[in-house]
């Protein structure tokens, strides 16, 4: 049973109707929770543990991108930790929000040959695990990240989206 207390905005057009991206946030933030509960001893609180998907477009996630990383362009994920988490510890009641932007995700999705559901499921798990610590900056984070999300992602029937590439 999942411990996720998953809060859902739909802050732009096109994207699918607020009951099926909580039953998509349900299926692939509770895969990965489980994942990370019982394969990588992720501890987790008693009382369930919010986290917030914000489902906007490239306008708003450019802002927002602009603002907080000094990079004034759009980005298909963005991920705003609560407070800071260092992989394998306990997180807070609030793991923090995953902001996704519909035309990047788009866009990305046919340049990868990829389902929309699925490119957005691989960016949900990613945006997930920045909310535990977890980023690529260097080298041997981007191979454990990417290791995490492979497994997780084959957990949720998909391939691994890093085959055959470098390391972020």
């Amino acid at each position: 049973m999942s411990q996720l207390d998953i809060q859902i905005a739909v802050e732009a057009d096109g994207w699918a109707d607020e009951t099926a991206l909580e039953a998509l946030a349900l299926r692939v933030l509770g895969t990965a929770e489980t994942y990370m509960a019982a394969k990588e001893s992720q501890p987790f609180p008693k009382q369930p543990t919010e986290v917030s998907l914000v489902f906007g477009d490239d306008d708003m996630i450019r802002e927002i991108n602009a603002e907080w990383r000094n990079k004034d362009k759009p980005t298909n994920v963005l991920s705003f930790p609560a407070f800071p988490v260092t992989p394998g510890k306990m997180p807070g009641p609030m793991l923090g929000d995953i902001i996704i932007a519909r035309e990047t995700v788009e866009r990305e999705a046919v340049e990868l040959d990829k389902s929309f559901e699925d490119h957005l499921t691989h960016l949900m798990v990613h945006g997930f695990l920045h909310l535990f610590g977890y980023d690529h900056i260097e080298i041997d984070d981007a191979e454990k990240m990417e290791s995490l999300e492979t497994r997780i992602l084959a957990e949720l029937g998909l391939s691994d989206p890093y085959a055959g590439q470098d390391p972020i």
